[in-house]
């Protein structure tokens, strides 16, 4: 095998420790505004999720960047990593800007349509208003980070991620609360403290390039303002993970808003919940991350026989590292959910839910690992399909389920466990047949 697993572990580790970090960053506002009203703590969910939707599109663009990048690092064109890299970092800026403008115009008449609470509402605009800069510093971030991730070089990421949570800490605490004359913002302050601290962690990426990365070799010493051919070929390749990454947490998105028609205690549990499979998450991003990177350039060096041995080793990797996780957190359940509230009836609301929410893992690790082998083969277009059609299953299963029959928050977060074995069957499907070995891009 060309890639062991303490390769793995080496890409991996620091990806998942970085993510780790960061979603600190997300536990943190989870765990100050559930102490400020269940208001705002279902608004933070609506919110949040929203701004993931508009996130997903820079983010899109930079995992077509990264597979464009971990090929021609496979490939050992060092060389041709720079200018891919330079036209993200001038594409995003501008297409971050349409995406604010895009969020302010529309997003109250959008938001108003689906929730039915008017405080919701008002605190989710409120929370919005402000959040969305951040997608100017998060657009540098994902470039940068996904240089890293395609030359397999991501301990950096570690680093990063811990300045950057550290910063949102020690914000949120004085801006939600209004400590030590800062103004209290609320729900505000949360989302301008992450703004904040993404725009940190952007100034220390930069002072890291100009003094620890070798600029010569990947032609990172010669800025390439606008190569339109070049960014032709990386939207040609990033386009279907844009509509793929928007189109996925669009669906979580409206997960949440039929949640809120089930009540405002619903959509607060449901918060936590997810705040809470946020954590695990981390693991299936940051294998699957992994996976796509590997994926690339094994393609590269045209090792195609390997890709699949390579990702069934990444999901055992995966196993062994989640499942402890999975059967500590099933006999810690009260201790865990006590971190997210204290509200006994919260509390309560919330067991059955996570139960369905740690069982959901079990399909969508493996199916998140091959999914992402798929995108970095090159083949996003079919990647972006299987995506199209395991969502489509999702949200009809919201649909069927939550509006039609009005059923339990419970039955309700089995619609993650669905789609986990719908993609895993795609997938799986599509790396043993599918006509998926090409030429490096």
């Amino acid at each position: 095998m060309y890639y062991t697993y303490q390769k793995i572990w080496k890409v991996s580790f620091p990806i998942l420790i970085s993510l780790l970090i960061e979603q600190l960053v997300g536990i943190t506002d989870v765990v100050y505004l559930g102490r400020l009203s269940t208001e705002a703590l279902g608004a933070s969910a609506l919110g949040s999720t929203y701004f993931i939707m508009l996130f997903m599109v820079p983010f899109g663009f930079s995992i077509g960047a990264r597979i464009m990048m971990a090929q021609r690092n496979g490939e050992k064109r060092y060389e041709g990593i720079g200018p891919v890299f330079y036209q993200g970092i001038t594409f995003l800026p501008p297409l971050c800007l349409l995406l604010i403008l895009f969020s302010d115009l529309l997003s109250p008449s959008l938001l108003s349509s689906l929730i039915e609470s008017p405080d919701v509402v008002r605190q989710t605009e409120e929370y919005l208003f402000w959040r969305a800069w951040g997608l100017l510093p998060i657009g540098l971030l994902m470039m940068m980070q996904a240089f890293f991730v395609a030359i397999t070089k991501t301990r950096i990421l570690t680093w990063i991620s811990f300045v950057m949570v550290a910063a949102n800490v020690v914000l949120n605490y004085l801006l939600i609360f209004g400590k030590f004359g800062f103004p209290r913002m609320e729900i505000a302050g949360a989302a301008l403290a992450s703004d904040i601290a993404e725009c940190i962690g952007v100034g220390v990426y930069i002072f890291y390039f100009f003094f620890a990365v070798k600029l010569k070799k990947y032609a990172l010493h010669r800025f390439v303002w606008c190569n339109f051919k070049l960014l032709k070929s990386i939207l040609k390749l990033s386009v279907w993970t844009v509509v793929q990454e928007f189109g996925s947490v669009f669906a979580w998105f409206l997960f949440f808003a039929a949640i809120e028609h089930l009540g405002e205690e619903e959509l607060a549990v449901s918060n936590i919940v997810r705040s809470i499979s946020s954590f695990l998450y981390i693991a299936v991003h940051a294998l699957s991350a992994t996976a796509s990177s590997l994926t690339g350039n094994l393609v590269g060096l045209k090792r195609y026989k390997e890709v699949l041995p390579t990702c069934q080793q990444i999901v055992m990797f995966g196993f062994a590292l989640l499942l402890p996780f999975l059967i500590l957190m099933s006999f810690f359940e009260p201790l865990v959910l006590q971190i997210y509230t204290d509200d006994v009836r919260l509390a309560e609301l919330s067991i059955k839910p996570y139960f369905v929410m740690l069982s959901s893992f079990i399909p969508l690790l493996p199916g998140w690992i091959y999914f992402s082998a798929v995108s970095g083969t090159g083949q996003t277009k079919k990647a972006f399909f299987m995506e199209l059609a395991a969502t489509g299953v999702y949200l009809f299963y919201i649909w069927l389920f939550v509006l039609h029959f009005k059923e339990s928050l419970t039955v309700a977060w089995g619609a993650d466990f669905v789609y986990g074995v719908f993609i895993l069957l795609l997938s799986l499907y599509y790396l043993r047949f599918g006509n998926w070995r090409q030429k490096p891009l």
